[in-house]
């Protein structure tokens, strides 16, 4: 029996960094950023989906400024693919969606940036969930900006992380 839907055009991972691809250094008891565990997520789903990631930045988002958002902007314009995946820290992930939304150059095309609430590497992460979510988001969506966080894809101009909660939510 054949999928219902099955995704054949390519999609574009863009990593920038955040709470998703963190580790914990026991050396100097912090957070950090050996390197992009994104591969690892892909290959443990047995993804077979065409993927080109590319690492773009690996920052914590409280860390990321205007600069930095018109690099995923431009990033975001140059690729070559209409299907784009984000991962990116939850702290200004609305407000890197908000500036792809602002970017006219990105209207043919569908972005979804995810995330994580708890890096991967430390066990009991949504980082797996999101990551697939978002995955499967960018295929269906129509091309449009969107956050795909705790198994909802809501568009860039109506959601907002509730810290208390720690979730998203439309606003």
């Amino acid at each position: 029996m054949s999928p219902i839907f099955s995704g054949k055009e390519e999609i574009q991972l863009f990593i920038s960094g955040g709470t998703i691809d963190k580790d914990y250094d026991a050396v100097l008891g912090e957070l950090i950023f050996p390197a992009t565990h994104i591969p690892e997520l892909l290959s443990e789903a047995n993804s077979t989906l065409p993927i080109t990631v590319d690492v773009l930045m690996q920052k914590d988002s409280l860390q990321m400024d205007q600069n930095d958002r018109e690099k995923i902007s431009q990033a975001c314009q140059d690729s070559a693919c209409a299907k784009i995946v984000i991962t990116h820290g939850t702290d200004t992930m609305v407000e890197t969606a908000l500036c792809l939304l602002a970017n006219p150059d990105l209207v043919d095309k569908t972005i979804v940036l995810t995330g994580a609430m708890r890096p991967y590497k430390l066990g009991k992460s949504d980082a797996a969930f999101n990551l697939g979510a978002a995955l499967m988001a960018v295929q269906t969506a129509q091309a449009g900006v969107f956050i795909c966080m705790n198994g909802h894809l809501f568009r860039a101009d109506q959601v907002q992380k509730n810290r208390s909660a720690g979730l998203f939510e439309s606003r």
